[in-house]
């Protein structure tokens, strides 16, 4: 469900979403769902003009993340660091980038292997 919220851009939902797994989940894992709320965040940020919640929140869902990589759960991992550092790297350039920022297709969780029910598959 979160990632399903986090690829049709519902970012709020999202965070909801994965904040209780987050939360409950006991093993590293739980900083995957971690990284995917914080990039999510970032992207919320970024849509709200935020640019200060946008670099923050993004740069450290993209650290959260680096250990999963290349993919973990199904997720590319990769694939979505790959997506969220662009629009960082976009960022880096100033607040006059969050247009440029907003205009690129936002990050989207890829799934490595199908399975029924999957929206999302590389």
């Amino acid at each position: 469900m979160g990632v399903r919220q986090f690829n049709a851009g519902q970012y709020w939902e999202c965070h909801e979403t994965l904040e209780e797994l987050w939360v409950a989940e006991p093993a590293d894992v739980r900083y995957l769902y971690q990284g995917i709320l914080l990039i999510g965040v970032g992207m919320l940020h970024l849509h709200r003009h935020n640019y200060h919640g946008a670099t923050t929140k993004l740069a450290s869902g993209l650290d959260l993340l680096r250990p999963f990589e290349p993919s973990c759960m199904r997720i590319d991992v990769a694939a979505l660091r790959s997506q969220a550092a662009w629009v960082l790297d976009v960022l880096e350039d100033g607040p006059e980038r969050l247009e440029a920022a907003l205009a690129h297709t936002p990050p989207r969780c890829m799934f490595t292997e199908p399975y029924e029910g999957d929206e999302t598959v590389r």
